[in-house]
């Protein structure tokens, strides 16, 4: 059956087939055709035929239990983050960051209720959560996505946190509105953002906005940390002051490049 509210112009067999790529999940890499048209609500020789167009074009293969994604699905956010040019400007401060901090540190974007990674530079270290390029998390549990969210309007934060996470990931820390409201106004205020321990045992950052040439928050920047190795008073007095510099840098950089929003908003 056609969605509703789409328009004239809404192409459903390219939603179907972006639909079939996204239902795959962190921990189920290989799905069967009946778990793909149940996760889709797609008839079964729907699916069949979207699998086999896709696999016609290298973003799946088949394997003896079911279907797989390809890496070529990786140039579909690759093709995103170049056309941004955010990783050309941010990727020499990233680098000078990890070196002064000695941590890993990443960009990251808001995509519904959670943050997308867009941007790395990682020091092997002792992690409890695998971190690469489009990892999601729950927004509202990280660093990078409370300062996120705190730069939209309250009601507008309150309208994408109603919206279920794709991350397959189940936080600890799991507040009420009034609560939440409180943190992000906190974040709001001083201009940067903590977590410890909220999305998961051990994980400990601290982030700051990255904003266009109009002042428009586009993006966060984070120092990550583990909790037996940084203390937040670590986190707070040396590492907030360097973190606060490179997003200056970082932001004046794309301000500089001509770089903005690009759908202006």
């Amino acid at each position: 059956m056609p969605r509703e509210g789409t328009g004239p112009d809404f192409i459903e067999a390219l939603a179907r087939g972006l639909d079939v790529i996204t239902v795959f999940r962190p921990g189920r890499p290989v799905m069967s055709l009946a778990e793909i048209a149940s996760g889709t609500g797609l008839a079964r020789p729907t699916a069949r035929r979207i699998l086999l167009t896709l696999t016609e074009l290298g973003y799946v293969r088949q394997c003896t239990t079911g279907f797989a994604l390809t890496p070529r699905v990786l140039d579909l956010g690759v093709s995103y983050v170049r056309s941004m040019g955010l990783w050309d400007v941010a990727r020499p401060h990233l680098e000078r960051l990890v070196e002064q901090t000695d941590e890993s540190c990443s960009i990251a974007q808001l995509d519904g209720s959670d943050i997308v990674y867009v941007a790395r530079v990682a020091r092997p270290k002792l992690v409890t959560l695998s971190v690469q390029i489009g990892t999601r998390f729950p927004a509202l549990q990280t660093s990078l996505g409370k300062v996120l969210l705190a730069a939209l309007p309250p009601d507008e934060a309150a309208r994408v946190l109603a919206e279920p996470s794709r991350s397959g990931l189940t936080a600890l820390w799991n507040p009420e509105r009034t609560e939440w409201e409180a943190e992000l106004s906190e974040v709001r205020a001083r201009g940067w953002a903590l977590t410890d321990e909220q999305l998961a045992r051990g994980i400990r950052s601290v982030a700051a906005p990255l904003r266009d040439g109009t002042g428009h928050v586009i993006a966060s920047l984070n120092v990550n940390a583990h909790a037996a190795e940084t203390s937040v008073e670590t986190l707070i007095h040396d590492h907030v002051p360097r973190l606060l510099h490179t997003a200056g840098d970082i932001s004046a950089d794309f301000s500089r490049v001509g770089h903005s929003s690009p759908c202006g908003d």
